[in-house]
């Protein structure tokens, strides 16, 4: 089994052109899984028996079409399964495919000097506890005892860690559709390394996701978090929401609550992005009763807020942090 892990090169909070490059895709094979914001998994097995080409055939002709047809360029890996494949991908360049081979001993040889915590469902908590045992390589954890791992980490966890460690990679690529969502980004003039900034960025995009979600009658399952640093690189971290809301104070808690996780000292930002994923008609949603009259009142105040912008414009009315 051949699966290839194709992630393109989207301009920052472009991510509307994926659904264009799935349809790109699905040229090759109907087995597309979709990976917002800019990345999809393709299963490539009946494709190689019908067009008579390997992956990297098939990875030439995805990136050359990509770039005549879209202007975007992509990087891509392959592997036996979705997680190797995903796996190569961070090994990969534009205009390099990364292959990871479908032989027992390649696959080991790939896997054996990666750190812990390159093994997909592996978190720093699980990485660190496994470092402090000496299990600070991937083959080591894979020559590691199924019962010591067992003890370490949980039944459950220790057996599937044993496995992807040994490269058995029992994923699937399961066929989607790329999920609606809604994207804003609060760039900065300069390079910013103001924490206070950084969290009025994030306050600003909240509002305004709050406030289109309702206008649209939408609720959203999933916030995403990118910030984008003076490098260019970015850092992404995605969050499931409790219930599905469109309540702009849960959005703003959320974004903090990730932002603070990342832990950023003297970090020189760019640019902060917040997207709300997995939108549902707000009228089909369920929600936790509460009787907390802050709550109440909050709503009740976001309603009379919404009326305000819908009548005099989005700028009328807004958090007293952002008055500034």
């Amino acid at each position: 089994m051949t699966i290839l892990c194709v992630r393109f090169q989207l301009p920052p909070m472009h991510e509307a052109a994926l659904a264009q490059l799935l349809a790109l895709l699905e040229e090759f094979t109907p087995v597309i899984e979709a990976l917002p914001p800019d990345g999809a998994l393709l299963d490539l097995r009946g494709a190689e028996r019908y067009f008579g080409r390997g992956a990297v055939e098939f990875a030439s002709l995805i990136r050359v079409r990509a770039l005549a047809l879209h202007g975007i360029d992509c990087v891509i890996g392959a592997g036996p399964g979705p997680m190797l494949a995903r796996m190569a991908l961070r090994d990969a360049a534009p205009g390099v495919t990364r292959v990871v081979p479908e032989e027992p001993d390649a696959v080991a040889e790939f896997l054996a000097e990666r750190p812990v915590a390159a093994l997909p469902g592996v978190g720093g908590a699980t990485a660190r506890t496994l470092c402090e045992y000496g299990l600070d390589t991937i083959g080591k954890v894979a020559a590691a005892p199924l019962s010591t791992l067992q003890r370490l980490t949980g039944a459950r966890a220790g057996r599937e860690l044993h496995e992807r460690a040994s490269g058995i990679d029992r994923g699937r690529v399961v066929p989607n559709a790329t999920s609606r969502s809604l994207a804003t980004e609060r760039p900065f003039s300069r390079d910013e390394l103001d924490p206070s900034r950084h969290r009025r960025a994030l306050l600003s995009a909240a509002e305004e996701l709050g406030t289109r979600l309702r206008a649209l009658e939408k609720v959203c399952r999933t916030l995403t978090l990118t910030v984008r640093y003076a490098d260019r690189s970015t850092t992404t971290r995605s969050r499931t929401l409790k219930e599905p809301t469109a309540h702009s104070s849960t959005l703003t808690d959320t974004a903090y609550r990730m932002y603070e996780a990342l832990g950023l000292q003297r970090a020189r930002v760019r640019a902060i992005a917040l997207r709300a994923e997995g939108l549902t008609p707000a009228g089909q949603a369920s929600y936790q009763l509460t009787f907390d009259p802050v709550d109440e009142k909050v709503r009740r105040i976001e309603e009379v807020a919404d009326r305000a912008r819908a009548k005099f414009g989005p700028h009328v009315i807004g958090p007293g942090t952002l008055a500034a």
